[in-house]
């Protein structure tokens, strides 16, 4: 396998975008990240496009990286489109990886984006997300009108249940839940991209609207839109193009499996940890998936980055947070920076990247050389359907 680059990333902010289109985000993020890397559109060999519920969403089915990216210059291109839950965009990234460390691409786009609003019809983004399940189980328990209807805000349920678990098995509250979303929303308001930007206490996190208990509106990740991408390149690309300063040391992928305790995202790490040479003792920060905030406390652990049970104690030392010993979620995570859940797994390395590099701005962690982010979709069994843990290093 040939070493991997980022050449360069680039993302819309995250936000309820009501009157721009699918396309119109992507080419955003498409074409800052072709000017990121300073590549030309002529100079791509390959795009791997992420989208989660376009079907659904917006009504564009099958070719809608051929649809979004029209008049970018990669018309043309071979392009394929990638649906993999929340896991779609660093499923595309894993692809766009693929295409250049096995020698049939030079440079490869990953682009991810979803376009969740709807002026009218509030309820299709949950229709959508439902669908990130077993349908014929979920209907054969729901009846056939959850498929329009919707089960509400069925992945909040699920992640409420986590929560009780991990509460169960450690000393975990609600506070510690709220904390970690205020922890978050704090980032957040850093970063112009976020879709909230202003930073909130725990006691306004516990104070916002129950959803289900033991979470609350501010703990769980916001309906949105948006858009990420990433140019990679292999080395040689990367050296004649000035843009070797970021590489790509791990991309694992593995799946749920139903009925199994076994958890794919401790699995994912782990190869990826294999794969780098490095273990979480030698992270600067990582991003991951906390659709709700309950999450960073129990991914933390499937990390590595505490023992079972002790990753609440992470949240309580301050060594999550900025100027901590691991910055978790420096972006705001999914509950501030938003989670358009196409364009998801793609933002968490436009972060890691512009961390790498020294552009965090007043959110930066000083001396980053090694991000992880782990991005995780979908529900089978026991825990997600599908995870991407990605490793990136500064050369």
């Amino acid at each position: 396998m040939r070493p991997v680059y980022v050449g360069g990333a680039s993302m819309t902010r995250f936000a309820k975008h009501t009157e721009r289109s699918f396309a119109s985000l992507a080419v955003e993020a498409t074409t800052g990240a072709l000017d990121d890397s300073g590549i030309g559109a002529a100079d791509v060999d390959f795009v791997a496009f992420g989208n989660a519920a376009a079907g659904i969403l917006t009504g564009q089915e099958m070719i809608r990286a051929q649809v979004a990216l029209a008049g970018t210059g990669l018309e043309g291109a071979p392009m394929i489109n990638v649906e993999n839950a929340c896991a779609s965009a660093s499923s595309a990234f894993q692809l766009a990886w693929m295409a250049i460390a096995s020698g049939q691409a030079e440079a490869a786009l990953a682009v991810g984006t979803e376009k969740m609003t709807h002026p009218e019809d509030k309820k299709r983004a949950f229709v959508a997300l439902a669908r990130a399940v077993d349908v014929e189980a979920l209907v054969a328990e729901q009846g056939e009108q959850v498929l329009t209807e919707g089960p509400g805000p069925l992945f909040m349920d699920i992640y409420a249940g986590e929560a009780r678990g991990y509460m169960a098995r450690s000393d975990a509250t609600a506070r510690d839940f709220a904390e970690a979303a205020a922890k978050n929303h704090c980032h957040g308001s850093l970063n112009p991209k976020s879709q909230f930007q202003r930073a909130v206490d725990a006691d306004e996190v516990l104070q916002s609207r129950a959803i289900t208990d033991p979470l609350t509106l501010m703990m769980c990740s916001p309906i949105g839109d948006g858009s990420a991408a990433l140019l990679l390149c292999s080395e040689e690309f990367a050296r004649t193009h000035g843009c070797a300063d970021i590489r790509v040391l791990a991309c694992a992928m593995t799946s749920g499996r139903a009925g199994d305790e076994d958890d794919c995202v401790s699995r994912a790490a782990a190869k990826a940890y294999a794969a780098a040479g490095v273990g979480p003792e030698d992270l600067d920060l990582v991003e991951l998936h906390d659709a709700a905030s309950p999450a960073e406390l129990i991914v933390s652990e499937e990390l590595g980055l505490a023992a079972a049970g002790e990753g609440v104690g992470l949240l309580r030392d301050g060594q999550t947070r900025l100027g901590g010993r691991i910055p978790i979620n420096t972006s705001g995570g999914l509950v501030s920076k938003g989670h358009p859940v196409g364009a998801t797994g793609c933002a968490q390395l436009v972060e890691l990247c512009d961390q790498l590099r020294g552009r965090g701005g007043a959110r930066q962690v000083e001396g980053a050389r090694i991000g992880l982010a782990e991005n995780a979709g979908g529900w089978l069994g026991a825990g997600p359907a599908a995870c991407v843990v990605t490793l990136l290093g500064r050369v």
